[in-house]
């Protein structure tokens, strides 16, 4: 169990340790282990071979694992436990026009993004193509420290939140542009006070994005845009002056059909 899961699970008592386990099982598989034996999946998570065992039996009962060659993998009915989320949000009518809008006016890929620990997770996404050599399909997480989207929305949080993430945060040395947590804290303040974040080659070399915050009407940032670039087709000054201003407008268009 996650460090996480032991605190809650011993801070209240209607916390279902069970549930949560089996939650961590299949968050288990993921691009470098697509498929394990039981052993691997009793390692990685740390139970014993009998109770990862009854997890997997349970979750190949109810359709979310499969088996063959003595080696368990997800199905594709785990989509439907994050598509009840992106449906909630009803993407593909209100706000994927959005951000085709965007990525066709800039000529780059547009994104939006949530937080989700120390992680940012792409929720919906029109890509541009041969662009960046990062696997960034819906649900794929990067760092929030390190990129753009990240940075717009761990500027928003309060205090404790922020604190949380900045703990949460492993703050590796991706490139030799990337900040540390104090370079990381300035920054911040000035993420938010201009309401934008740009990220020169911090993540990835060659790579430059920019992300604004989409903010409800009640104030709260819902989730970030995000939009990445090639070092040799924009400039800083161009991302500032034109981009910047064409993804605020996205963000107050979206803010204001959201429920």
């Amino acid at each position: 169990m996650t460090d996480q899961n032991k605190d809650m699970s011993g801070a209240d008592k209607e916390f279902l340790t069970t549930f949560a386990r089996g939650l961590e099982v299949i968050r288990s598989f993921d691009t470098e282990n697509p498929s394990m034996t039981l052993s691997a999946v009793a390692e990685k998570n740390g139970l014993s071979r009998a109770a990862a065992r009854r997890f997997l039996l349970t979750l190949q009962k109810l359709g979310y694992v499969s088996l063959e060659d003595k080696k368990f993998r997800l199905t594709a009915k785990v989509l439907e436990l994050g598509y009840a989320y992106l449906a909630s949000l009803d993407f593909s009518e209100t706000i994927t026009p959005h951000l085709e809008k965007v990525a066709y006016e800039l000529g780059e890929s547009c994104s939006a993004l949530v937080l989700d620990g120390a992680d940012i997770v792409y929720v919906a996404r029109i890509p541009r193509r041969g662009l960046i050599p990062i696997n960034l399909q819906i649900g794929a997480r990067l760092p929030a420290y390190a990129t753009s989207g990240g940075r717009v929305l761990m500027a928003y949080l309060q205090k404790p939140e922020l604190e949380a993430v900045f703990e949460k945060s492993r703050f590796e040395k991706h490139t030799p542009n990337t900040k540390g947590p104090d370079e990381l804290r300035v920054e911040l303040e000035r993420v938010r006070e201009q309401g934008y974040a740009i990220v020169d080659q911090e993540l990835e070399l060659g790579m430059r994005a920019v992300a604004v915050p989409v903010i409800d009407r009640r104030g709260q940032v819902r989730f970030a845009l995000n939009s990445s670039s090639h070092v040799s087709s924009v400039t800083l000054e161009r991302i500032v002056d034109e981009y910047v201003p064409i993804m605020k407008t996205a963000a107050r268009n979206i803010a204001a059909v959201l429920p």
